[in-house]
């Protein structure tokens, strides 16, 4: 059951804003998928999300189970006799009764562990809603990337198909010159060979593409249709210093490790409590009823007792081989474990952004080098094949020269993927890639601590809740991926 609280709604003036008033002023463009609408698919729908959600709702309820060790608890019991052989010495044995009682205990004193236990809790709460947000984060990110992916393979498979049909041209050419004598069999045999490869290439480009668009699928929830180019990524950093500045303050793995430390040291305080006395108040009632099974006026007394009683116990642990000290090592052995864990996990984060952030910075730098190389490429093709004209310029000069164009295309929008994909992951390491920061529509965010503040004071022990129901959509209607491609310039879509 999706939690949403109405109160959360966050602002739509963000990242991506300007895609839904564009998407409304372009009539071409209604039923296109831009990357906002896709990342608030996978918002609402993606399993794994929801699954952490799920699981975020059960880390809840350990709050209320640390709490109900230090409430007071009721019972009742009842009994019922009935003695089919009494001995011969048992005048006064009734041959049957029935006993009810009732016993309420309440604890007094249990040596701090239910006070530690529940701060225990509530720090690995605070860390699960953590976790989910760094859940959200890579959600977003794979998202992002699935998104791209499609993106630079529907246009490799562009540039193969028009590979593909510029070498079947330069085939039919060849074999008319070869024809009336101009060129040779060998450069009709260079001309196929060359079609031949190109036509496997775009086997593989499609197979690709079929990938890529299965990949969205399983991560959407649905088919990428005429996907938009994405938007640029706001508040990127100037440096990759400013960059792990705001991740050291922002990252969710940093403070779900930093909330596991303080529940470490809290379950210290818990195992301490093992060797420490504990106090309770206890009372309790009972009514026992023979069934007229004894003769009124008898010695034995009356059919009907009653009874009730109160008091205190308490019990003061005096050796219990060695027990508690051993959980008190062991809680704080864990606690070391925290914390050197914590370390592990900002280290890891300082790497992921300093490496994302010289990943996007390569690539704007590749992009840049590769749009000359495309640029130059054109014209050195279209110089080799003036120069064939002419007859300085061999067949195969112009099959290396296409090839060097296509091979220049491909790792340009094989680059402009791997800039944005990158850039956005600096976003994720700094913790500025969920759904508060992107400004996803369809609604009121998810709130895990509306949850939270729902279950942490429920003492009711009948206070269910309802039948659990799939909240992520299946994708067995969504029909299988294929390789057909938009028309348009791969280089410069729209």
């Amino acid at each position: 059951m999706t939690m949403l609280d109405p109160q959360k709604k966050q602002p739509r003036a963000r990242w991506l804003a300007g895609l839904a008033l564009g998407a409304l002023m372009l009539p071409s463009a209604v039923h296109a998928e831009t990357l906002q609408g896709a990342l608030a698919k996978a918002y609402e729908n993606n399993p794994t999300l929801t699954a952490a959600r799920a699981g975020q709702r059960a880390n809840d309820e350990n709050v209320p189970i640390r709490k109900a060790d230090g409430l007071p608890s009721l019972g009742a019991g009842a009994d019922y006799q009935e003695n089919l052989v009494l001995p011969g010495n048992a005048f006064f044995s009734p041959k049957r009764f029935l006993s009810v009682g009732g016993q309420l205990t309440v604890p007094i004193y249990q040596g701090g562990a239910v006070k530690n236990a529940v701060k225990a809790a509530k720090y690995r709460v605070e860390a699960g809603q953590a976790d989910l947000r760094a859940t959200e984060a890579s959600i977003f990110s794979q998202t992002v990337g699935a998104y791209m992916d499609v993106i630079r393979d529907q246009a490799i498979v562009q540039l193969n198909q028009k590979n593909v049909s510029v070498l079947r041209t330069n085939l039919q050419a060849t074999s008319d010159r070869f024809e009336i004598g101009d060129l040779t069999r060998t450069d009709v045999a260079q001309s196929q060979a060359r079609l031949a490869l190109a036509e496997g290439d775009l086997r593989t480009a499609e197979s690709n593409l079929i990938a890529s668009r299965e990949a969205y699928i399983r991560l959407v929830g649905d088919a990428p249709v005429d996907l938009e180019q994405p938007p640029a990524l706001p508040n990127l950093p100037a440096t990759a210093e400013e960059a792990v500045a705001i991740a050291l303050n922002n990252n969710p793995d940093i403070e779900a490790a930093n909330q596991l430390v303080n529940a470490s040291r809290a379950d210290i305080g818990v195992a301490r409590a093992g060797r420490l006395p504990k106090l309770s108040a206890v009372g309790g009632a009972g009514y026992n009823n023979n069934l007229n099974s004894i003769a009124a006026g008898s010695a034995a007394g009356d059919n009907t007792t009653t009874s009730a009683q109160t008091g205190l116990s308490l019990t003061i642990p005096l050796f219990q081989g060695g027990r508690p000290a051993a959980q008190v090592r062991q809680a704080q052995s864990r606690s070391s474990q925290a914390i050197e864990n914590y370390v592990e996990t900002e280290r890891g984060v300082i790497a992921q952004t300093r490496g994302a952030y010289a990943a996007w910075q390569a690539n704007e730098q590749i992009i840049a080098a590769t749009e000359q190389a495309v640029s130059a490429n054109a014209l050195s093709l279209e110089g080799v094949r003036a120069e064939n004209s002419v007859g300085t310029r061999s067949i195969l000069d112009i099959l290396n020269a296409e090839q060097e164009y296509l091979n220049t295309q491909v790792q340009l929008v094989s680059a402009r993927r791997n800039s944005y994909v990158a850039a956005f992951s600096v976003l994720a390491a700094m913790g500025k890639a969920e759904a508060r920061d992107l400004g996803i529509e369809g609604g009121a965010l998810y709130d895990p601590d509306v949850n939270y503040r729902r279950v942490k004071g429920k003492i009711f022990d009948w206070d269910d809740d309802p039948k659990p129901q799939q909240v992520a959509t299946d994708t067995r209607a969504v029909p299988a991926a294929d390789a057909r491609v938009p028309a348009g310039d791969p280089l410069n879509p729209q």
